[in-house]
């Protein structure tokens, strides 16, 4: 008996016994143009759904590629070895490798400008330091970006330690003998200065003691070393990344740290207070910055990944090692930190003499 409401009738056997059943019962399944018009309908549902978005392939977890860590100075900077130290464990934490990239140059505004114009989807940050955060702002009359608008605080990284060493020429062998021996030779006595942080400190020291020392700019710490090794600059206020092994072959020779107190890298060496200079207004530091709007999740899990990294006491150890105390922080804490910054550097430039440019 034919289907009822088919349009083919006399060709519908929805009825008939099943083939070999011996049983007599009914097959129950539509004609073949019923079944026709069923495959055509799931062959265009199925099609729609591999073309429509899914939200599980836009919503992809973070991170899902490699993440760069942009860096103010060149290879075989303080920044480049602490960049790396960090990122090894972070990449570990994250499942993804962080790729430091150096952008050296203009006291650090040119890292920061290639941070600024990334997109805030969390793979690029500034692994940054007080050049490019608090310093460049104050010595720069035209400056692309402003650090509270432009940049969004993920954490502070720490501090670094820097040491006043000489080329063996210089007949000083404390602070004090170099004071007066500058004094004695006015302007024969040039520094190198590979960073912000050498360039003003050096010069408040020179203008707190009346001296006159020259100041030679490097684009990085490694592009003096060269220089202060063969005695064409003869002082150099560095990280213990580039000046420690030297002091120790003798190649030079550490008067003193700027720290406020002796590194463990060369307990024999004083620190400013203990070689009878007053404790200098700046310091050393380092912070971990995004584009502006970032979004909070991304800020979040690169806080709660970093911090976890900078307490681990392996890290803390091989960072050390570079003199570089690692500490962290909220991002809100670091927010109010680089605004303070901004005018502690401020009035230090003025105090140094230094003007913008």
């Amino acid at each position: 008996m034919p289907v009822r409401g088919c349009a083919k009738r006399s060709h519908c056997d929805y009825n008939r016994p099943l083939a070999g059943d011996g049983l007599g019962l009914a097959e129950h399944r539509p004609c073949r143009y019923a079944e026709e018009s069923m495959h055509k309908l799931l062959a265009t549902l199925i099609a729609a759904t591999v073309f429509l978005p899914h939200p599980a392939v836009h919503a992809q977890a973070y991170p899902s590629k490699p993440i760069r860590f942009v860096i103010s100075f060149g290879p075989g900077s303080a920044s480049d070895a602490l960049a790396r130290i960090a990122g090894q464990d972070l990449s570990q934490s994250l499942g993804q490798p962080i790729v430091v990239v150096p952008k050296p140059g203009a006291d650090g505004a040119i890292s920061a400008m290639e941070v600024k114009r990334a997109a805030a989807d969390g793979y690029t940050f500034l692994f940054g330091t007080n050049s490019a955060l608090a310093v460049a702002p104050n010595m720069r009359k035209e400056l692309a970006y402003d650090v509270m608008a432009d940049f969004t605080p993920v954490t502070y990284l720490g501090d670094n330690t820097f040491f006043i060493v000489v080329h063996p020429s210089v007949p000083a062998k404390s602070i004090s003998e170099l004071v007066a021996h500058a004094k004695a030779n006015p302007k024969a006595l040039s520094y190198a200065a590979g960073n912000t942080y050498a360039l003003v400190a050096t010069a408040l020291f020179a203008a707190r003691n009346g001296i006159e020392l020259r100041a030679v700019p490097y684009k990085s710490e490694p592009d003096a070393m060269a220089d202060l090794l063969s005695g064409r600059v003869q002082i150099l206020n560095g990280t213990a990344t580039n000046v420690a092994a030297h002091v120790k072959d003798g190649k030079l020779r550490a008067l003193a740290t700027t720290f406020h107190e002796r590194s463990p890298l060369m307990p024999d060496v004083p620190s400013f207070p203990e070689a009878g200079q007053a404790k200098f207004p700046i310091g050393p530091w380092f912070a971990l910055v995004g584009p502006a709007g970032l979004p909070r999740s991304i800020v979040a899990r690169m806080n709660k990944e970093m911090v976890a990294v900078l307490a681990k006491p392996s890290v803390k150890e091989l960072m050390l090692r570079q003199g570089f105390i690692a500490r962290s922080s909220t991002p809100e804490a670091l927010a109010a930190y680089m605004k303070e910054q901004l005018d502690v550097w401020k009035a230090a430039l003025k105090a140094a003499g230094v003007e913008p440019q």
